[in-house]
């Protein structure tokens, strides 16, 4: 298998870890690619109709793409056990918010490297800013029992959406009034599948 993949983007990085959670890196093989919006990587393209990475082409059916689709197929293939029945709402909800996280945060970047600087809508960036916010603070007053607990995807999707609001937005200071998630976080960056996947 082969997964089209891109540094910084936080989507693959959750595929990555996962990887690495496994024990079964080498079990896919990490194609980095160059893709974007406006232009995409002609291998992105036929994997996934939509342009988007990270997409996953397997040996024995067609690619599939979107980083839930991508984890959800992984854990079953692997058996790593990142999704089990008894949280399994819980997980995919606090999945779904770290998503949303990467997303609005993604969202901002374009906005900025796209967009002629008089074109940017400044507005439209606040209320992107303005979804990263409650989704961190959701996390921080609601999700905490959850982090502390045994290690499923929710853990690496989270991580993964800190980690890339530090990468790209450091001047967003999440840890303001999020000192709980903000240990967590800390603590949970020293995990080895994180070291091995630092953006570059």
């Amino acid at each position: 298998m082969k997964l089209l993949s891109a540094g910084a983007s936080p989507f693959a990085r959750k595929v990555r870890v996962l990887l690495h959670e496994s024990g079964r890196a080498d079990a896919v093989e990490v194609v980095d690619v160059v893709t974007g919006p406006l232009q995409t990587d002609p291998q992105v393209a036929a994997a996934n109709p939509v342009g988007k990475i990270p997409a996953l082409i397997r040996d024995d059916g067609p690619a599939i793409y979107d980083s839930r689709v991508i984890c959800r197929y992984l854990d079953d293939r692997l058996d790593t056990g990142l999704y089990p029945a008894a949280r399994l709402w819980e997980i995919l909800t606090l999945e779904a918010t770290a998503d949303a996280i990467m997303d609005a945060a993604i969202l901002i970047v374009y906005e900025h490297r796209i967009r002629p600087l008089e074109k940017v809508f400044e507005p439209w960036e606040e209320a992107q800013f303005a979804k990263v916010e409650r989704c961190v603070r959701a996390a921080n007053e609601s999700w905490m029992s959850h982090l502390n607990g045994p290690l499923d995807m929710g853990h690496i999707a989270m991580a993964c959406a800190l980690g890339y609001l530090d990468l790209r937005h450091p001047g967003c200071n999440w840890r303001e009034g999020n000192g709980a998630l903000d240990d967590w976080y800390a603590a949970f960056s020293e995990r080895d599948s994180m070291r091995a996947t630092v953006p570059a």
